[in-house]
């Protein structure tokens, strides 16, 4: 690999680092810079392009991970037990009460609640998305797909802003998302089965219009993405075949770990963002990425 492939590795790293968390689609922008800057080496070849597009999102789950690591772990130590049980009574059967007593030793309860319903969140992509990989990779991961959703998605945000504005949101914190919530924004997280659409994009909106705060919607995507981004990544590393080479090893390892950093940045800045502004901009950047994308598309071909 020349240093041009490499200097790629660590582009592709910064885009996936701040697209990732950002409403503007992680996977449309790999996918625009990888067909933009083309390479030709026997490493990155396009089975190899296919999968680390999706497997370097692996640093940006990391990036959650270290940063909300207290609000995801969900165990304790036996000091720390709560002085009142979680239970309203206790089971008299054995086993029902030796895990009703080892949930009120060693668990937070409702940190085990939040990862139940990230799992309902969760259900609807696996059910659909699943069965569909191999054709949506076939026909869906292409610029004018991409231009199209990005487009079409910028003006929902704008909308959905415009609309927001006259409501109070009534969900203020991740303790008042309801089973019912959790299953609502994973139907809206299997619209960004189509790339171009952002998963964090399509769940931040899901968010905001059952009633969720901009920082709750925000939030649990965050959290949403850890399950969604292992399993997509696990899914693409088995269809590619683990004989991977040294130096795509290290492809793949130098672009997590810049995913990772950029990553950390972006969710401080997103946070910090929503807490005074809106997400129309966004919007208003997604329509502009995707017309100037979709221009090219048309003349290029």
């Amino acid at each position: 690999m020349s240093l041009l492939d490499w200097l790629k590795v660590l582009v592709l790293g910064i885009v996936e680092g701040i697209t990732e968390w950002l409403p503007i689609s992680s996977t449309g922008h790999m996918i625009l810079v990888d067909n933009l800057w083309v390479t030709k080496n026997s490493v990155m070849t396009e089975e190899f392009m296919e999968m680390f597009t999706v497997v370097i999102q692996l640093g940006a789950i990391l990036a959650v991970v270290v940063l909300y690591f207290k609000k995801l772990w969900p165990f304790h130590t036996k000091r720390l037990r709560p002085h009142r049980s979680w239970f309203a009574e206790h089971s008299s059967n054995k086993a029902i009460g030796g895990v009703q007593n080892f949930c009120d030793n060693y668990c937070w309860m409702d940190k085990i609640v939040m990862w139940l319903k990230i799992a309902v969140s969760c259900l609807p992509a696996i059910i659909i998305g699943l069965p569909l990989d191999d054709w949506m990779d076939e026909h869906l991961y292409t610029p004018v797909v991409v231009a199209l959703m990005l487009i079409l998605y910028g003006v929902a945000f704008l909308f959905i802003e415009r609309f927001n504005k006259r409501r109070k949101p009534r969900i203020n914190t991740l303790a008042e998302l309801t089973w019912k919530d959790a299953a609502l924004i994973g139907v809206f997280q299997v619209l960004s089965l189509v790339p171009g659409t952002s998963r964090s994009g399509a769940t931040i909106l899901g968010g905001i219009l059952i009633g969720a705060s901009r920082g709750v919607a925000a939030e649990y995507t965050f959290f949403l993405a850890i399950p969604v981004m292992f399993g997509a990544s696990l899914l693409k590393i088995v269809k590619f075949g683990f004989g991977f080479t040294g130096t795509q090893l290290g492809v793949l390892l130098l672009g997590m770990a810049v995913a990772f950093v950029v990553s950390v940045i972006a969710i401080k800045f997103l946070i910090g963002y929503i807490k005074k502004h809106d997400f129309s901009a966004f919007g208003w950047y997604r329509i502009a990425l995707g017309a100037i994308v979709l221009i090219y598309a048309i003349f290029a071909s």
